[in-house]
């Protein structure tokens, strides 16, 4: 790769190497710029958006996502007036609803029409939903909770936030590489932006596979604050690893780790909250109306 030449014994840097010099440093500089302490779990995040623009942003594209899976099961349905009455009563009963969360009075809770898709997700700011695919699934109220309180782990600590921050990070970086590589005139120079932004994707993945099991943990915690066994997360995870071992993976798994991390995980987590075994006031609540 050509850096440079000489010209009367001097040494150049490349135009496009400054440059590229110049947007890696302004895409560190301003990720690192993006402090805040998440005022419900304490912790220091670099965050893209402030909690007001999560939950605009959230409540924007709700009804574009709902659509995309056959819209909403209207709230006169058990169904979906059940996914409202669990979550939010995990919110109104764990840490998700102190008076510290600047979402607690945001949470939605949604039931989508799509039978097939095997999906829970949330938005930014507090919109959660779930696919009638997953919910038929599940057999009682212990363990739409335990969905729902994932995807409320999600919500509270601000993982889409953080995702977009690491994102645009990382695209910047990809770019900078681009900008430097093209100053090649041979095929290295695309490779070495393709293979960026390849690295940028996987650095990606490896952030959500954290998120989710960072998830799986509070929404143990959420739901048993709620009032809900939390041992109802095993079998949800049996029931996606059974769909998972017909080859149709489901949807929420793609970024996720593998069902059985996931079990082996939750079993050590509930050990370790639960040393002297489950209090039995904790109960799988009643079963899911269909």
């Amino acid at each position: 790769m050509t850096y440079g030449y000489n010209s009367g014994g001097g040494f150049r840097i490349n135009g496009r190497i400054i440059i590229a010099i110049v947007i890696a440093i302004g895409a560190i500089v301003s990720y690192l710029s993006k402090r805040s302490v998440n005022p419900v779990t304490g912790e220091t995040q670099h965050v893209a958006m402030a909690p007001d623009q999560e939950i605009a942003m959230g409540l924007q594209a709700a009804p574009e996502m709902a659509a995309q899976m056959g819209g909403e099961v209207p709230a006169s349905d058990p169904r979906a007036a059940e996914v409202e009455k669990v979550g939010e009563n995990v919110v109104q009963h764990s840490d998700a609803g102190s008076a510290q969360s600047p979402y607690a009075h945001n949470f939605q809770f949604h039931l989508l029409r799509d039978p097939q898709t095997i999906n829970a997700f949330a938005l930014p700011g507090g919109q959660i939903f779930i696919t009638d695919g997953l919910y038929e699934k599940l057999e009682n109220e212990a363990q739409l909770a335990g969905v729902l309180g994932h995807e409320t782990g999600h919500v509270i600590n601000r993982h889409a936030a953080q995702h977009m921050a690491k994102g645009q990070l990382g695209g910047l970086l990809a770019t900078a590489v681009g900008v430097g590589a093209s100053s090649n005139r041979d095929s290295r120079g695309y490779s070495a932006a393709v293979i960026a932004q390849l690295v940028n994707n996987m650095a990606q993945l490896k952030f959500s596979r954290h998120d989710e099991s960072q998830a799986d943990e509070f929404g143990l915690k959420y739901m048993s604050q709620a009032g809900y066994d939390p041992r109802e997360m095993l079998h949800v995870m049996e029931i996606l690893k059974a769909v998972s071992g017909t080859g149709h993976t489901p949807e929420m798994l793609q970024t996720h780790p593998l069902p059985q991390t996931r079990l082996d995980e939750i079993g050590a987590k509930l050990k370790q909250m639960y040393p002297n075994g489950i209090p039995t006031d904790l109960t799988k609540g009643q079963e899911l109306p269909n």
